[in-house]
């Protein structure tokens, strides 16, 4: 059989098509292995009885497998989440293979400042207590872009001005349940954007997937602002780069782009346990506890460049953060 040219049936052609193949094989599994042997775990057995703890985008990737790790610990985990449908499934599993009944499903879209207000007021009055709150759901687009519910750019309202609002509206709860944490899922990939604070609402911007590197940067100067105005309360604010991880996120890559893509995220990336190995470890660790505005990678302390560390370029952030989410006189206080 001959095709472009090639004669197929040739055995040495297979043959060479055979090495070819193994070696790619080869090549995958050796990555997986170093990444599985390097890659950080947490190694805490910290229990969570007593304790609660939201985790946004919960439903799937990484942030379901912490909330199956937390689940373990027995802690009472609220999963916060868009798609209910998707994730009661989540839920239901999660509890029958854990056997903790404690892992409640509330909606939350984080695109949406009156999801966003609505969520917050039902925690505020159905929880007593929250001793950790996680920023885990992210949105990437690919090419196109698209707006929220509120005229805000939507990876930059669902990554970056969600999770603000949400903070601001829960940081009373936290503070009254001191020691409590706060736990934010950044990324490296800050380092291949940076963040025009003379257009916070990037609108019509191509590729739509330059903004999701924009809004892990935007996250980390949010923490790092975050944990200075902290000081003193006993809640602490870190962030993290989970590692390249196989998970939803690159969902939106649009064909034919979504076969290459798949093939290096499924050979080449961390697992979605893997990749939770950080946010693990940021929450439940007794180690952790008092350490306020890091950056971590691997389940230890990473280093930020010279311009993510830019204070003055975080406060003028958080200020013009504030106008977008609406803030208003009445809103808690950080």
């Amino acid at each position: 059989m001959i095709i472009l040219g090639v004669d197929w049936s040739c055995p040495v052609v297979q043959t060479i098509t055979l090495l070819g193949a193994t070696g790619v094989a080869s090549v995958i599994f050796l990555v997986n292995l170093y990444c599985y042997f390097t890659c950080g775990q947490c190694t805490s057995k910290a229990r969570m009885e007593g304790k609660t703890v939201i985790v946004t985008g919960a439903n799937s990737g990484i942030g379901k497998e912490t909330v199956r790790d937390l689940a373990k610990r027995g802690c009472r985990v609220i999963m916060a989440c868009r798609n209910l449908d998707t994730a009661k499934a989540v839920q239901e599993e999660i509890i029958k293979s854990t056997g903790n009944n404690s892992i409640i499903l509330k909606k939350l879209d984080l695109s949406s400042q009156e999801s966003i207000r609505a969520f917050a007021a039902d925690i505020i009055k159905t929880e007593p207590k929250l001793h950790v709150l996680v920023h885990n759901a992210g949105v990437a687009l690919a090419i196109r872009g698209a707006k929220s519910v509120d005229g805000v750019e939507l990876t930059m309202a669902t990554n970056h001005y969600g999770p603000f609002l949400l903070t601001h509206l829960l940081i009373d709860l936290l503070k009254n349940t001191a020691p409590a944490r706060i736990v934010v899922v950044a990324s490296e990939l800050y380092k291949l954007a940076s963040v025009n604070l003379n257009n916070l609402n990037p609108l019509n911007t191509k590729p739509a997937a330059y903004l999701y590197y924009v809004s892990k940067y935007a996250n980390i100067y949010f923490t790092r602002e975050l944990a200075r105005r902290l000081e003193g309360t006993g809640v602490t604010a870190n962030c993290l780069h989970p590692g390249l991880v196989d998970s939803g996120i690159w969902r939106n890559v649009p064909f034919p782009l979504n076969y290459p893509v798949k093939l290096i995220t499924r050979g080449f990336f961390k697992t979605l346990e893997q990749g939770a190995q950080t946010t693990i470890h940021l929450t439940v660790s007794d180690e952790l506890k008092g350490v306020n505005g890091k950056y971590y990678m691997d389940c230890k302390e990473a280093t930020l460049n010279r311009a993510a560390q830019d204070m003055e370029k975080a406060r003028k952030l958080w200020e013009e953060s504030a106008k977008i989410v609406k803030l208003t006189k009445d809103d808690p206080k950080i």
